[in-house]
C-alpha cells in the first residue's frame, strides 16, 4: 500500500498530532485532579506538579502541530480548485462535495464549523499548561482554580474531539489523494 504525501500530512494532522492530544486528554486530567496536597509529601508534590507541567505544554504542542498542520498543509489541499472543465473531482475534494446536494452539507456545515472550533483547543490547552506552570505546587491549595482549569481543559477536549469527528467524517466522503 502507497500513500500519497496528501494522504500522509492527513494521518499526521490528524491520527498522529490530534490523536496525541485526544488519547493524552484523560491522564491530563486526572493529573490536574489529583495535584491535591494531602496526596503527596511536600516534595513529592514539587516533583509530580513539574511532571504534571511537561506533560501539558507537550499535549499543548501536540494540538497546536495538529491545528497548524490542518491549516496550513492539509485544508489548503482540501481546497484546491480543479481546471476548468474538470469532470472527474476525486482529487478536489471540496469540489467533489459540493457537486452533490446529499454531501454539500459536509462542507458547508462540517469543514465551517471544523475551522471554527478547531482554534480553540490548541489556545485552551496552552492555557491550562500556563496556569499550571504559573501556579506550579500554589495551585493544590485552590480548589476552585484547579476545578476551573479542569472544566477548560474539558471544553478544549470537546472542540478537539468535535474537530476531528467532522474531519473523519470529511475524510470518509472526499478523502485527499
Amino acid at each position: 500500500m502507497t500513500m500519497t504525501g496528501s494522504e500522509i500530512w492527513t494521518v499526521v494532522h490528524g491520527m498522529v498530532f490530534g490523536a496525541i492530544f485526544l488519547l493524552g486528554f484523560s491522564a491530563a486530567i486526572y493529573a490536574v485532579y489529583s495535584m491535591k496536597a494531602e496526596w503527596l509529601t511536600a516534595e513529592g508534590l514539587v516533583k509530580q506538579v513539574k511532571i504534571i507541567q511537561l506533560y501539558l505544554w507537550g499535549l499543548a504542542l501536540s494540538v497546536w502541530a495538529a491545528v497548524l498542520s490542518g491549516a496550513y498543509i492539509v485544508y489548503p489541499l482540501y481546497r484546491l480548485t480543479p481546471p476548468t472543465g474538470t469532470t472527474d473531482l476525486s482529487t478536489f475534494p471540496k469540489f467533489l462535495l459540493l457537486a452533490s446536494e446529499s454531501t454539500a452539507q459536509w462542507h458547508e456545515f462540517g469543514m465551517e464549523w471544523k475551522e471554527h472550533i478547531a482554534w480553540f483547543a490548541p489556545i485552551a490547552a496552552t492555557v491550562v499548561a500556563f496556569i499550571v506552570s504559573y501556579y506550579g505546587p500554589l495551585l493544590t491549595k485552590k480548589v476552585g482554580e484547579r476545578r476551573a482549569v479542569m472544566i477548560f481543559f474539558i471544553f478544549a477536549f470537546g472542540a478537539a474531539a468535535m474537530a476531528g469527528l467532522l474531519g473523519a467524517f470529511i475524510t470518509k466522503y472526499a478523502p485527499l489523494h
